[in-house]
């Protein structure tokens, strides 16, 4: 039986996708549900899997080519399918069409090897240093293989000199004194990419953005942290992290401050009353921000499970689009990459996000004497149209006084 494999019906708000990479080439046999082809919207990548076990005996849609829900992307014959060693009306009549197909699925192909799942980006980082997946252990669910996983078999393999982005080595290489050459290499953005930028110069140009900051005290958020860890991961299966504190005392400020968790829609101002955190993370694809839903009503151990839930999907970007849809509120954390200040952007249509930065012991005055405490620069931006500095303001000395004494946490005051 012969099946037409389809572009899957795209995400609401998305029209069209790019075809990144073929993971199989025509002649080539695959199990029902395996991916086929990957698929990138403007947020996230769609992996196609087969419908059925069968042959690839025609690929119809070439990499980089643009593609709408239910465009035909290959012909799969269903079941042991037909030799497709022989030669065949359809090979004699273009022949070219299929060994451009196969040499271009072939990379792809030999990342699929074994039985390891992964990620497009997980796929093309083995591609680069000419692995294959069933030599590395995987450590996400399910035996899923991260790129960390992939990293950290490059670090101990001692054959292995390379680094991120080196290419594999093959054959000889002509070495070339740095300074004698200069290069210049021009890429397309990715959708995401060009997303990103879009929306970035989209909130520059709606919301009169301002930014106020104020700094810390971590004393006692670090000591309740160490005292507890420990206890806390054996009884939870978590770590206890700093982004539970921030988290939920940006929700205790934001029930003291409403507007500071609306937003805008045309000439309205929208108020919610549930707090839907969007936590900014770094992928291989950029930017993303992921939402954890319902934060108010999470225990830190719910919210560090959650946030666990993101950091995986953030490795191995099987991120879908409820995953980065609804926000009321963002939180960003430049810290991770040593950031001791910045005034980040508005996730739109949210009209407020809180930045994190890096702790940093710095001397303080503390009932008269000069002492030294982990300290870290606070930063707001929020959208001057419906939100006063007054309530900006309020609004994270709030964060900061809870975040000074914990237990304000758990008395909600």
């Amino acid at each position: 039986m012969t099946i037409e494999i389809k572009v899957p019906p795209l995400p609401e708000s998305v029209s069209d996708a790019t075809l990144v990479a073929w993971h199989k080439s025509v002649g080539e046999r695959v199990a029902r549900d395996e991916n086929l082809v990957d698929l990138e919207t403007d947020k996230v990548v769609l992996e196609v899997p087969a419908p059925a076990a069968g042959t690839i005996s025609k690929i119809v849609v070439k990499d980089g080519a643009t593609v709408v829900a239910g465009d035909v992307l290959a012909i799969l014959e269903e079941g042991e399918g037909a030799d497709l060693s022989a030669p065949t009306a359809e090979k004699q009549v273009a022949p070219d069409v299929e060994k451009e197909a196969e040499e271009r699925a072939a990379p792809s192909a030999k990342a699929m090897k074994g039985p390891a799942k992964t990620s497009p980006s997980v796929r093309r980082l083995l591609d680069e240093h000419d692995l294959d997946a069933t030599m590395v252990t995987g450590s996400g669910k399910d035996g899923r293989i991260t790129k960390a996983d992939v990293m950290a078999f490059l670090k101990s393999d001692s054959s292995s000199e390379v680094t991120p982005g080196d290419a594999a080595p093959s054959g000889s290489v002509e070495v070339v004194e740095q300074g004698l050459v200069r290069e210049e290499k021009r890429v397309p953005m990715t959708r995401l990419r060009a997303r990103i930028a879009e929306r970035l110069v989209e909130a520059q140009q709606t919301a009169a953005m301002l930014t106020t900051f104020n700094e810390v005290d971590l004393t006692e958020v670090m000591a309740l942290r160490k005292k507890y860890r420990d206890e806390f991961e054996k009884t939870h299966g978590v770590r206890l992290g700093f982004m539970s504190f921030f988290a939920k005392a940006a929700v205790e400020a934001l029930k003291k401050f409403p507007v500071v968790n609306a937003s805008v829609e045309g000439s309205d101002i929208v108020y919610h009353n549930y707090y839907d955190l969007g936590i900014a993370v770094s992928s291989d694809r950029g930017l993303m921000v992921p939402v954890i839903r319902d934060v108010d009503q999470m225990s830190f151990a719910e919210f560090e499970s959650a946030l666990t839930d993101v950091a995986a999907k953030a490795q191995d970007g099987s991120f879908s689009m409820e995953d980065l849809t609804g926000g009321t509120f963002t939180i960003t954390n430049g810290g991770i990459f040593g950031s001791m200040m910045s005034t980040p952007i508005l996730n739109q249509p949210q009209s407020a996000i809180l930045g994190m930065h890096s702790i940093q012991q710095r001397p303080m005055v503390v009932d008269g004497e000069i002492v030294a405490r982990p300290m870290m620069y606070l930063a707001v931006t929020y959208d001057h149209r419906i939100i006063d500095g007054k309530e900006a303001v309020q609004f994270l000395v709030s964060i900061k006084e809870q975040l000074e004494d914990p237990s304000r946490l758990l008395l909600q005051v």
